[in-house]
């Protein structure tokens, strides 16, 4: 579904008799008649509901509170208050997780009762009924459980307010809430929609990945402290319906670990995706700023923001599949970029790197100081590069208009997210299975015993490490890793007491001068490089204090606006006059 068949729904609309309909909040000023009767204005509203529930490129504090990148929160700093995470809302708002949900059940008030056919009203409530889902979990991890509000409620008047002071729910009455609507768009959607245009659209197979998502995060620590084992069940249930729906409807992993982002329409490993273009106008542009915000400002293009830490770098494995610090891995810590996991090089772009980037598929990447100047413009703080999802060939003059699309759910997340609740019902071989099949794809060496450098003889607790470790490499600066170790609650045991790091690279003077060295770089062999005139030198990216996540973070306060506007709300336990259990 490209964002320029969105806008010329807008203009039918428009032309309609439904004047700027799509930029309105209060639904129920529309001509229910007209749009709920209407094929194309129905889909309109559908579309107008993708448009403001699609995910985004992932930004802000939810990506630095990770040890993928650096960069300061308050998650970190130990200060995070009642108010700080205010995505509960309050008012009636378009930009509000109610706000939304309030839009959805309007329509699926509404669009039972239209003329037109069934098969087509239940297509269109089946993505609606996503975004609900999409929505409510979007609380419930943080949270834990919401008020549950399915239809519309009055807007205004002291009789609407009290009707509308609803209580929380249960986390597990959410999270079945949850489970019907998007066992509802299982149901009732394709596997693969047919029409080109249609690209972006909600699947039966996205629609079971999301279920499989959702139900991991219950069976996980953070939701599941006590690991029922029939957590672990429906986990695995959701999960492997994804796979099987999935792979009917030709998704798979995408042949390319590099170029998968690059592939649009009918890319098997975009299960989820967010459609982006590179149009310029008002009316008809919808461009990302991933790859703005994140190349070489030196470049003359982008800002040089999401740079890797350290630590990030030293997760990747060896070519190998042996961890750095395993006997028999063959790092090297004076070439730290030798023989790794290819994605490596995929993935983080780092000093004397080729890098295949604004269509010259032979430059240099110098990030090193020279007398404790850098050669950049202006310097990486961590020395490195995020690679991963920045087209090599978008010229210079377009990177602020980037149109490479997001993808939310990519088919390796499913296969991971299948190991680890296979993992979580002690079925190691299936889980085995999913993390040879993504390191064969990453181009990480089989071994003598077809393991891909895998443990063959790993325990429950071992395997979930190593598929998180997968996690880590696989997905990383996707979004990820802030709730993996969120719903793994391992902040304090990885996290707690430390400082991310990065490194600066220094050029040894007195080995070479910097004047011969910059006329002799680009045509030196790398290793003799760093052998003979590099000196690599560790730095906390951390300054102003160690990382301080607190226990009360895995469930965060309501805040305070919404507790005043809603008597009936408790605040979790764990904050001040907290009465409300998350965990039951």
């Amino acid at each position: 579904m490209k964002p320029q068949h969105i806008l010329l729904l807008a203009a039918v609309l428009m032309t309609s008799g439904c004047e700027k309909v799509l930029d309105k909040t209060d639904l129920s000023a529309f001509n229910e008649e007209q749009v709920f009767n209407d094929t194309l204005l129905a889909r309109g509203y559908v579309d107008y509901v993708y448009d403001q529930n699609l995910p985004v490129w992932p930004t802000g504090d939810f990506l630095k509170a990770t040890d993928e990148i650096s960069g300061e929160t308050r998650f970190f700093e130990g200060t995070v208050q009642v108010n700080t995470v205010a995505d509960f809302g309050t008012a009636v708002n378009a930009t509000n997780n109610y706000g939304k949900i309030r839009s959805i059940n309007q329509f699926l008030v509404k669009m039972p009762s239209s003329s037109l056919s069934e098969a087509y009203k239940k297509q269109l409530m089946g993505q609606i009924t996503f975004f609900r889902a999409y929505r409510y979990f979007d609380l419930v991890q943080l949270y834990g459980g919401v008020p549950l509000v399915l239809e519309p409620l009055g807007a205004i008047g002291e009789e609407e307010k009290e009707q509308a002071a609803i209580p929380r729910s249960s986390t597990s009455e959410s999270i079945r809430q949850i489970v019907a609507d998007l066992n509802y768009s299982i149901e009732n959607l394709p596997g693969k929609w047919n029409d080109s245009n249609d690209w972006g659209r909600i699947t039966s197979g996205a629609a079971a990945g999301f279920k499989g998502r959702i139900l991991l995060h219950y069976a996980s620590p953070q939701f599941n402290p006590t690991d029922l084992p029939e957590r672990w069940q429906a986990a695995y249930d959701a999960n492997k319906q994804a796979i099987d729906l999935l792979k009917a409807n030709g998704f798979g992993l995408h042949q390319s670990f590099r170029d998968l982002w690059f592939t649009e329409a009918n890319n098997p490993e975009a299960v989820w995706v967010t459609c982006y273009n590179n149009k310029v106008g008002d009316q008809i542009n919808k461009n990302q700023t991933w790859d703005n915000n994140t190349r070489p400002s030196y470049l003359g293009t982008g800002s040089g923001s999401n740079q890797p830490t350290w630590e990030m770098a030293q997760a990747f494995p060896m070519k190998n599949g042996k961890n750095i610090g395993e006997k028999g891995s063959g790092y090297d810590p004076k070439l730290f970029y030798k023989n790794r996991d290819p994605r490596f090089d995929n993935t983080i772009a780092y000093n004397g790197a080729t890098w295949h980037i604004n269509g010259n598929t032979n430059y240099k990447l110098w990030t090193y100081f020279v007398n404790n100047k850098t050669v950049e413009q202006k310097a990486t703080v961590s020395g490195f590069y995020v690679r991963k999802a920045i087209d090599p060939n978008l010229p210079t003059g377009a990177v602020s208009t980037s149109g490479t699309d997001w993808i939310e759910m990519r088919y390796a997340e499913v296969m991971l997210n299948f190991a680890e609740a296979a993992c979580g019902i002690n079925k190691l071989d299936e889980a085995y299975t999913q993390l040879k099949e993504i390191r064969k794809r990453a181009g990480i060496d089989p071994g003598a015993d077809g393991f891909f450098g895998l443990n063959p003889k790993m325990t429950r607790a071992q395997m979930f490490e190593a598929i998180l470790h997968e996690r880590q490499i696989e997905l990383a600066f996707e979004g990820k890793r802030f709730w993996d170790l969120r719903r793994w609650k391992q902040f304090e045991t990885k996290l707690n007491g430390k400082r991310r790091t990065g490194v600066t690279i220094n050029l040894k003077t007195s080995a070479i001068s910097a004047e011969e060295f910059a006329a002799k770089r680009d045509g030196m062999n790398l290793d003799s490089v760093y052998r003979n005139y590099m000196e690599i030198v560790p730095k906390d990216l951390d300054t102003k204090y160690v990382i301080n996540w607190l226990p009360e973070y895995y469930f965060f306060a309501i805040p305070n606006t919404a507790l005043t506007n809603n008597a009936k709300l408790e605040q979790n336990i764990g904050w001040p006059s907290g009465t409300f259990d998350p965990l039951k």
